[in-house]
């Protein structure tokens, strides 16, 4: 027959090659871990604070701060500080390792953060996380800048 150069008769297949389904099998996991970084999207955009030593945490309760309406847990728009004080409450109740992260937009007054902060701690949630965009290194230290526009200034 043609097709065939060897001479042993055709048998049946005894050894099954699973290389191409290794191969197969990692691709699509590497296909999937790279668009379920790419799919998964905040509810309420926002313009977070830039940070350097800011890294992925991991949210299990979430406080959004938006620059205009009102205050969101996980997404959903609460009331105000009471109805903030049960959740945290309820979340601290089923999870004693409760971490919350405070998603605050770069325009929110300091004061707004810190009362946040504040209601989250009357709950007793005691890991609190505040969320940053990556952004990138500032060469020297804290407060150099402000060091450097005073410099010759008179008196």
């Amino acid at each position: 027959m043609g097709g065939f150069s060897s001479g042993r008769a055709a048998g049946p297949i005894t050894g099954i090659n699973v290389t191409p389904l290794v191969d197969i099998t990692l691709v699509l996991l590497i296909i999937f871990m790279v668009t379920a970084k790419l799919v998964m999207s905040h509810a309420v955009p926002m313009n977070l604070p830039k940070a350097a030593t800011g890294g992925q945490v991991q949210e299990v309760f979430s406080v959004d701060l938006p620059a205009e309406g009102p205050l969101q847990v996980d997404g959903t728009p609460i009331a105000g500080d009471t109805a903030l004080l049960h959740l945290a409450r309820a979340a601290g109740a089923r999870n004693a390792e409760l971490r919350a992260v405070v998603r605050a937009d770069g325009s929110v007054p300091h004061a707004r953060v810190m009362h946040t902060v504040d209601v989250l701690r009357q709950a007793e949630v005691s890991r609190i996380a505040f969320a940053v965009s990556p952004g990138s290194i500032v060469e020297g230290g804290p407060g150099e800048e402000d060091a450097s526009n005073t410099r010759g200034a008179s008196p």
